[in-house]
């Protein structure tokens, strides 16, 4: 993200703040990690030409949420911001507060830095799609467009194609063994979307096997960790196909409505998360991804 704003712009400035309105009660907001000093070494050292990064904007939970800050939603006292109609999908599902949090914290963020562009990874795509629309619904000025919130593809580690995030920090080295699987799984099912039989008359069917197969290729892997004694315990949360504008899930309008009625020609997003844990007390790392079918953001 950093090389990417260096690239583009005279002066970037990067904010670091684990927002506490992303957190439900029973989440990991205690224990995420966080790692200032070392996030600001790591900036200090990416250039690109003369360009590098200006400022580093840290700041503290009472700055951020001046009447003060509780994860019950319904205790909470100010203002705070929601996107209708893309936050309960995908990553809202299980998580049904998080992109009220994601809206209200970014409100912010825009309001006190004005950015002419901002750049989010593409592994957290719904929150990519919900800031394109609060950008363009409440007519920000900064930035001043959807288009000007860049979303750039996924931070992967170059062996095994992991996606990188700070919660693989939970994962243990049996664990992380594991935890590739859920690539692996969207890889497969984007092999079955792509295969050129399907037919516009086979939008159901098409929709239906590349989840089977995705889904199934976490589900062996799971049984698979039950058997081999390291006592991991892989769990799927979910694996869905979205369209990329509505973030409506193509599988349950099938169940609701014909599949004429299904556009797929914009393409679809599928994603997925997964929880992976070893030993009985161990620490759940939730894993999520997605893949880009037919389309670019």
């Amino acid at each position: 993200l950093v090389r990417a704003s260096l690239e583009e712009n005279d002066y970037t400035v990067v904010s670091i703040f684990v927002n506490p309105a992303q957190f439900a009660p029973t989440e990991d907001l205690a224990s995420y990690p966080r790692t200032v000093e070392s996030d600001i070494i790591k900036l200090a050292s990416v250039t690109h030409g003369d360009r590098r990064v200006n400022a580093a904007f840290v700041p503290s939970v009472n700055e951020m949420y001046p009447n003060g800050f509780t994860q019950v939603v319904a205790d909470q006292i100010g203002a705070f911001v929601e996107v209708k109609g893309l936050s309960h999908q995908m990553e809202g599902g299980s998580r049904p507060t998080f992109f009220r949090g994601v809206a209200t914290v970014v409100t912010k963020l825009f309001h006190i830095i004005s950015p002419d562009r901002t750049y989010f990874g593409q592994k957290d795509i719904q929150q990519s799609i919900v800031l394109r629309r609060l950008v363009s619904d409440l007519v920000f000025s900064h930035p001043p467009s959807p288009e000007h919130l860049r979303v750039i593809p996924t931070g992967r580690d170059p062996k095994d194609n992991l996606a990188l995030s700070s919660r693989n920090a939970y994962l243990t080295p049996d664990s992380r063994q594991v935890a590739p699987i859920l690539y692996q799984a969207l890889e497969t099912g984007q092999h079955v979307w792509k295969q050129p039989h399907w037919t516009d008359s086979e939008k159901a069917q098409r929709i239906k096997k590349t989840l089977e197969s995705a889904r199934a290729v976490v589900q062996e892997q799971a049984e698979k960790c039950k058997r081999d004694g390291k006592d991991v315990d892989l769990k799927l949360d979910y694996i869905s196909l979205s369209h990329p504008k509505t973030l409506e899930n193509l599988e349950q309008m099938l169940d609701e409505k014909d599949a004429e009625s299904i556009d797929i020609s914009e393409g679809a997003i599928l994603s997925g998360a997964a929880l992976v844990s070893q030993a009985k007390d161990g620490k759940v790392t939730r894993l999520i991804d997605n893949l880009l079918l037919g389309f670019k953001l």
